[in-house]
């Protein structure tokens, strides 16, 4: 009896114990519920210290991203400037747009902003693969795939192009190719430089010559020189000017395209018009026999040509029955 007694209050100790460590855990727990609500940032806290007894969960698997554009539009061609060196820059980027008109004008925009021009925009399409389908109402339904292209050269200056491309790159959605070369003209501008002053000093002794006592004759032979060597002079000039824009303004050129569309046109069907606006059976009956007598007519006229034809036949029959007779 004292022992079962006894029994019974450990198992009431031990039981108040555990329902007391429930209550005190429940407690904390609606604690922290409490000071999350009043502030986030604990809650966010002991959320990491929940999260670090836990194992570790499989990172996301990352996905490949896009080719960066405006990386690939950057080069060193056009940004080199050596000391003493003059370049002529140049490049041509062939890419995919999501409306060739819509980017065309923007590039036109673009070009303006950065100090340049466009000095040639050329737009067409492309059709595809055609096909074609009787509709209804008497009309004919053409279904055709196109492509919208656009070709464009810009003029920029020429240290601004590095800075021309990377705002290009906004309009590109898929850069198909690219090329950018740098051509060293300092020995360009050196021989136009020294052939402006050959001529200029072919001018000036000409002119010497011909201000020079002497003959008509060779006046008149110098003064003709002179006006050569005065045109050439003014060739080197231009030479040496378009020289000095190729090294001042960069020269891109621009192919534009889009992905392929679809083109939908309704055109009236000419044969179901034929066959409804076409003759009915009896014209057409009365038509054939009006050109079947003509027909007739006009063989009859066209065997009448041949009378000397005939004309022998019946001689050389004439001929035959009367060498039967002698025979006979």
């Amino acid at each position: 009896m004292m022992r079962t007694m006894i029994r019974t209050a450990v198992l009431a100790c031990a039981w108040a114990m555990v329902l007391g460590g429930c209550s005190q855990q429940q407690e904390a727990a609606n604690a922290e519920m409490a000071a999350a609500a009043e502030d986030p940032s604990q809650a966010t806290s002991s959320q990491m210290k929940s999260d670090t007894s836990a194992p570790d969960a499989p990172a996301p698997a990352t996905s490949a991203l896009p080719p960066d554009v405006p990386s690939q539009l950057q080069s060193a061609a056009n940004t080199q400037t050596p000391e003493g060196r003059r370049f002529i820059r140049t490049a041509s980027v062939d890419f995919r747009v999501a409306d060739v008109y819509r980017s065309a004008l923007a590039i036109e925009d673009l070009a303006a902003r950065h100090g340049g021009y466009v000095a040639r925009n050329v737009m067409r399409s492309d059709v595809g693969v055609v096909r074609s389908h009787a509709s209804r109402d008497g009309m004919r339904v053409d279904l055709a795939t196109y492509t919208l292209r656009g070709a464009l050269t810009v003029r920029v200056p020429s240290e601004r192009t590095q800075e021309f491309l990377r705002a290009l790159a906004t309009h590109v959605e898929f850069l198909d190719a690219r090329t950018f070369e740098a051509t060293d003209a300092q020995f360009d501008l050196l021989r136009q430089q020294l052939a402006y002053d050959r001529h200029q000093n072919a001018q000036q002794a000409l002119a010497n010559a011909a201000r020079a006592p002497g003959k008509t004759g060779e006046k008149t032979d110098a003064i003709g020189a002179r006006a050569d060597a005065q045109a050439q002079r003014d060739e080197a000039t231009v030479a040496r000017a378009e020289l000095e824009d190729r090294i001042a303004f960069a020269r891109i050129d621009l192919a534009l395209h889009q992905a392929p569309q679809l083109r939908r046109t309704e055109r009236p069907d000419l044969e179901v018009a034929m066959r409804r606006e076409g003759p009915s059976f009896f014209a057409r009956l009365g038509d054939a026999l009006a050109e079947g007598g003509r027909l007739g007519l006009n063989l009859i006229i066209g065997l009448a040509y041949l009378w000397p034809l005939w004309l022998g036949a019946a001689l050389a029959v004439l001929a035959w029955r009367a060498w039967r007779r002698r025979r006979r």
